[in-house]
């Protein structure tokens, strides 16, 4: 019989995520030597989904950016909306205060939250949560966790504008002069930062960061992470589900052993698995129904888009 699962395999929200012992302590060094995280590993490797689960289980604000191709090396720490304020002060014809068009970016609301929900002492402080806060609380946690992700995707002088301001924990906003300083009540922050390894990082950048790369999915591991995955739920893992993570795991297995040199897109990792293992439980696919083969072709053995 069909089951329906009530979320996607990764909805970011914190909840659920296995934390090998190796990854805990770089984690921990992380924090010790307050020094950003770089994560690298393959895609859907579970990078991602490690800072929210930090700051969930710790109480910790949280924020994220994920980086694009277009993405400025101040976005980061602010963002000032001149196209708004020219159009106010051609309609309004005063004096303006700057602090209306300054956005505040994820590293500064982490950094000091009091500066930014003020502007830097140009506005009334703000009298409500942080709105680049991902998850909403009462009271205000001390200590704060950054997601950055997929930093390679940005051209090379993002990570180099960061290096003072996440060496130092200051910078000035440049539209405004306000310098911006790391607030004592903020608390520690960990800041994650992840690549998948489409383009170097710069030398100086990695150098000024804890590095740990994910391995690649195991078959142990992978059973573990759909137990989560389902408990989670509040569903009871049955032997028929059992046997069905199994024989996916051996399946994706299989094609990570097989994958190299035929003409695969990519080799599955624990993103696919669960891709999969949703649509058998919700479809009612198990490893002896006649759509098994093309399941796994859909989400497992991708062919390479030129068909090779």
């Amino acid at each position: 019989m069909a089951e329906q699962l009530t979320h996607g395999p990764d909805p970011r929200d914190g909840f659920v995520y296995h934390m090998p012992d190796d990854l805990q302590l770089a984690v921990d060094v992380a924090l010790a030597a307050d020094r950003p995280l770089l994560l690298s590993g393959d895609p859907g490797s579970g990078k991602s989904s490690l800072a929210p689960y930090h700051a969930r289980r710790h109480g910790l604000r949280y924020y994220e950016h994920v980086v694009t191709a277009r993405t400025q090396d101040t976005d980061l720490l602010w963002r000032f909306d001149s196209v708004r304020r020219l159009a106010d002060a051609q309609a309004h014809h005063g004096r303006l205060n700057d602090g209306d068009y300054v956005v505040p970016g994820v590293l500064w609301w982490a950094l000091a939250p009091e500066s930014a929900g003020s502007r830097g002492g140009l506005l009334a402080p703000a009298r409500h949560r942080d709105p680049a806060e991902r998850f909403p609380r009462g009271a205000r946690p001390s200590g704060a966790v950054v997601l950055i992700d997929e930093i390679d995707k940005a051209d090379p002088d993002l990570p180099n504008s960061l290096l003072v301001p996440l060496a130092s924990h200051e910078f000035t906003v440049g539209d405004t002069g306000t310098l911006v300083r790391r607030e004592a009540g903020a608390g520690p922050q960990l800041i994650v930062i992840t690549t998948n390894g489409e383009r170097d990082l710069p030398q100086a950048f990695v150098r000024r960061c804890v590095t740990f790369t994910l391995p690649g999915p195991t078959h142990e591991g992978l059973v573990r992470i759909a137990g989560m995955h389902l408990r989670h739920e509040g569903r009871n893992v049955t032997a028929s589900t059992a046997e069905l993570i199994g024989a996916l795991a051996d399946e994706l297995m299989r094609v990570r052993r097989e994958g190299t040199g035929h003409g695969l897109q990519r080799l599955p990792s624990t993103a696919e698995f669960l891709d999969a293992l949703r649509a058998c439980l919700t479809l009612g696919i198990t490893p002896d129904d006649h759509r098994w083969a093309l399941l796994r072709d859909l989400t497992l053995a991708k062919p390479a888009e030129d068909g090779r």
